[in-house]
């Protein structure tokens, strides 16, 4: 049993290194995950533009804000032609 223990002593350390090796399928679940927007219309208007991480509500952007007006502007210049 103590040689159990020491094995795992050694792999917590590994694990603190490896760490980075860890941390990899996270980042590559990241990207699967990616950073979306989408508008909330009302009555053909823009009223709301929700930040998504998949399913996740990150926050809602004022599309009069500077961040807003920039999003759908990206958009609309994506979709223009």
């Amino acid at each position: 049993m103590a040689e159990n223990e020491n094995a795992a002593a050694p792999s917590t350390e590994g694990a603190g290194q490896a760490g980075g090796a860890a941390a990899a399928p996270k980042a590559e679940a990241a990207p699967a995950e990616e950073i979306t927007y989408h508008a909330v219309e009302k009555d053909g208007q823009v009223t709301a533009i929700w930040e998504m991480q998949g399913r996740k509500h990150l926050r809602t952007i004022d599309p009069r804000s500077r961040q807003g007006q920039e999003i759908l502007r990206l958009y609309t210049a994506e979709h223009a032609e």
